[in-house]
């Protein structure tokens, strides 16, 4: 059992949650929580960590009786977690590789986000992506870290299922998902059309920019069509995770 929280490997989970550099150095990112645990694909869980008051109890046992894991002392598993109540459960687990074909399917249906920065609402966009069907996610290097912990925490084990490709050139890859007959919807105030009169059931993505200032003119340039969502009362947006939410329903509905 690890007694100290000055263990090396504690100290490197410590650093693994802190430190993007440190993540993307090692390729390996911090899962806690037992559903987003279990969930990690096996063969990409590295090492597991478990509290002794996580082994007190009968049915965590059960759980995990065919994982190989590490025991760490409560006040251990305290320091390295990075949640305030922490489950007694964390998994290191190695960063799955995408390349943009992967995201396309047989008839894409992507998010497509540009300096996004909201750990949260990044998650949620990638757990709500899943629910409507969604085949990938693009970001450009601006966006928040998609292996921040909070971030990890909103997918709800999404992130485990739901593709996704960094580009370091938006504009570019945008370009190239045009070429091969992706049609590009910018979420915009000042939108043309109405969010739900355009046809998704052809390959679609749909653009979404930061929370304050949305899509940059050089990439909302770049869309197919502008649309927006229609506002009552004195509200002038919707938080970008929501909005996104609509848009991927949205097009899920059409398909189906």
């Amino acid at each position: 059992m690890i007694i100290s929280s000055s263990n090396p490997r504690m100290k490197q989970i410590v650093q693994l949650n802190k430190k993007s550099k440190t993540r993307y150095e090692q390729r390996v990112f911090v899962v806690e929580g037992i559903k987003m645990c279990l969930e990690a694909p096996r063969d990409q869980i590295q090492q597991m960590y478990v509290s002794e008051s996580f082994l007190a109890e009968e049915e965590n046992r059960r759980r995990i009786e065919n994982y190989s894991y590490e025991t760490v002392a409560d006040s251990v598993f305290s320091h390295i977690s990075d949640t305030k109540h922490p489950q007694g459960i964390l998994c290191l687990v190695q960063m799955p590789e995408y390349g943009l074909a992967d995201l396309l399917g047989v008839r894409p249906h992507l998010l497509v986000l540009e300096n996004v920065q909201d750990p949260g609402n990044l998650g949620t966009m990638i757990r709500a992506g899943e629910g409507a069907g969604l085949t990938g996610i693009v970001m450009d290097k601006t966006t928040v870290d998609i292996f921040n912990p909070k971030t990890i925490r909103s997918t709800m084990g999404s992130l485990f299922r739901v593709p996704f490709y960094v580009t370091e050139d938006l504009q570019g890859t945008v370009g190239e998902l045009k070429e091969s007959g992706i049609v590009m919807y910018a979420a915009c105030l000042d939108g043309e059309k109405l969010y739900d009169e355009p046809d998704y059931t052809l390959p679609c993505g749909f653009l979404i920019g930061n929370e304050a200032n949305g899509i940059s003119a050089e990439i909302a340039a770049l869309a197919d069509s502008r649309i927006r969502i229609p506002m009552v009362g004195r509200v002038e947006s919707l938080n970008a995770a929501v909005a996104s939410a609509l848009l991927m329903y949205e097009a899920s509905r059409q398909r189906r």
